[in-house]
């Protein structure tokens, strides 16, 4: 009984050792950190293609419609309701791309507490640098994801109005000018968050350079 003491302590020494050889250096936690990321991105990034092809199936319907007039009514209502089904199985993309986004917000968080472990100045400017631009990345998505949800909502209000035997031409009117507005606040928003994608990729990469570390292709969004 006398022997069982040291040699639960000596293990629980050698697991204590063996978890810090594990976990390695800040900058190889981090490197994990961006790896798990890029990871809990991919529902987003698989979700893409679907979803421009849903976008051009909607435009197609759209002018189908439009070319149509009153006296083909039932076509218009069956086209109408073809374009709104289209955009509920959007509207479930853009919420597992939401989804994905912000698993993938949550897991970047991490790197705050590794950050002041960093005992390179140049390593810890790097990745100080990093974590101001993938922010304003996360904070560009909810833009867009807001603007997105706003463009989706102005348009079921237009195939709805298709459906009024009564619709009026400036009840039409007005209806499109709210969608194409709402639309380029889409494109602005969509083309800032690739901007910062693109500049994020480009602070990894400077961290990955400074710290030695050599860039998976899964953090490369």
């Amino acid at each position: 009984m006398k022997r069982i003491g040291p040699i639960v302590i000596l293990l629980l020494f050698t697991l204590v050792m063996m978890t810090g050889c594990l976990n390695g250096s800040p900058e190889e936690r981090i490197h994990n950190i961006l790896e798990k990321t890029a990871e809990k991105e991919n529902d987003f990034n698989n979700n893409q293609e679907p979803l421009n092809d849903l976008e051009k199936k909607e435009k197609e319907q759209y002018e189908k419609i439009i070319k149509l007039g009153m006296d083909e009514y039932e076509q218009i209502v069956k086209l109408s309701d073809e374009a709104t089904k289209n955009l509920a199985q959007r509207e479930d993309i853009i919420e597992k791309e939401q989804s994905s986004m912000q698993s993938s917000k949550k897991e970047f968080k991490k790197i705050d507490e590794q950050i002041g472990k960093i005992e390179d100045e140049k390593i810890k400017k790097d990745v100080t640098d990093m974590k101001k631009v993938m922010n304003e990345r996360y904070s560009s998505y909810d833009s867009l994801y807001e603007a997105y949800q706003q463009s989706v909502a102005y348009d079921r209000e237009l195939y709805d109005l298709f459906k009024k035997e009564d619709l009026k031409m400036d009840e039409l009117q007005g209806q499109i000018k709210k969608i194409n507005t709402s639309y380029s606040k889409v494109l602005k928003a969509n083309k800032q968050f690739n901007a910062l994608t693109e500049k994020s990729n480009q602070k990894k990469e400077s961290f990955y350079d400074s710290s030695g570390i050599e860039m998976a292709d899964s953090t490369k969004e």
